[in-house]
């Protein structure tokens, strides 16, 4: 079910904190990107790759026009004051943005981040302190108490692994209220990316990153993800109930036709539940 108004700022967080939780169910809010809110129960909300600033073209003044936000961010990162748990992929400033991550830890003093430790300049800038982080082990799920997290890795376009450092580009798998999201991070498929998966939680909510890419990005240092085409296959292939379509809107230079992903759930798998949601928007989910 989707909200019918968009929700900036203070009335966003408002209707996060307002809303209950049944059993079997869960609420999620895009923030753009591939930021997300989610809600599995009526006490905790987690955040997982937020940017809520305009942090890229402020620090890439030589790309400024193609990386300046296409849309006001639908948060201010001050006024998050419930988060209990941020949970980072990769340390890229649009997933890994100090100017949110910073204002998110002072207004919810509670929080604590997840993440590898490719990312811990990211967070040393915010000034949070080490005893806040937390990270994740691909051996064995993460046991929250309320929730438990899964790592995957990811290919952004290659596994990255630093023995000291662990994988740099990661994907979740949260399993909360009996409900299983996948959040890829930044991916593309590689050799043991769908065995792995079939070892982990049977996904009920994928949100995946599908930009696409090609060599006129490339050419200026973006790297890409999966087509729509390519995730509609593995939504089917892995019998995923909702795909949720990730990283096609921040900037408009780093985005495909929104169409594609119509196209492909016609082409290759036509009962395929699937959305792209709006800055703001709510999903929720029930089963």
């Amino acid at each position: 079910m989707l909200n019918g108004k968009h929700m900036t700022d203070k009335k966003l967080i408002e209707q996060i904190d307002r809303l209950l939780i049944p059993n079997n169910s869960v609420a999620f809010w895009s923030l753009g990107q591939m930021g997300f809110a989610i809600k599995g129960d009526d006490d905790h909300v987690i955040y997982i790759d937020p940017i809520l600033s305009n942090i890229v073209a402020e620090r890439t003044p030589e790309h400024a026009e193609i990386f300046t936000r296409s849309y006001p961010p639908p948060l201010k990162p001050e006024d998050v004051t419930n988060a209990n748990y941020v949970l980072i992929t990769h340390e890229h400033m649009d997933h890994a943005d100090p100017q949110t991550l910073g204002p998110i830890s002072k207004a919810s003093p509670q929080a604590k981040f997840i993440t590898s430790k490719w990312t811990s300049e990211a967070l040393k800038e915010c000034n949070i302190p080490s005893e806040k982080y937390i990270t994740p082990s691909i051996e064995s799920p993460l046991d929250l108490g309320f929730l438990k997290v899964w790592v995957i890795p990811a290919a952004h376009y290659d596994i990255e692994y630093d023995s000291d450092l662990g994988y740099r580009y990661m994907g979740y798998i949260i399993k909360w209220n009996h409900i299983t999201i996948y959040h890829s991070g930044d991916t593309l498929i590689y050799p043991g990316y769908i065995e792995h998966l079939k070892t982990l939680p049977s996904i009920d909510i994928a949100l995946v990153a599908m930009n696409g890419r090609d060599a006129y990005r490339e050419s200026l240092g973006i790297l890409g993800n999966l087509y729509p085409n390519e995730a509609v296959w593995l939504a089917k292939k892995l019998e995923w109930d909702v795909l949720i379509c990730g990283h096609n809107d921040l900037f408009e230079a780093n985005s495909i036709d929104p169409c594609e992903l119509m196209h492909a759930v016609q082409k290759l798998n036509p009962r395929q539940k699937h959305h792209s949601l709006q800055p703001g928007e709510m999903f929720f989910y029930h089963k």
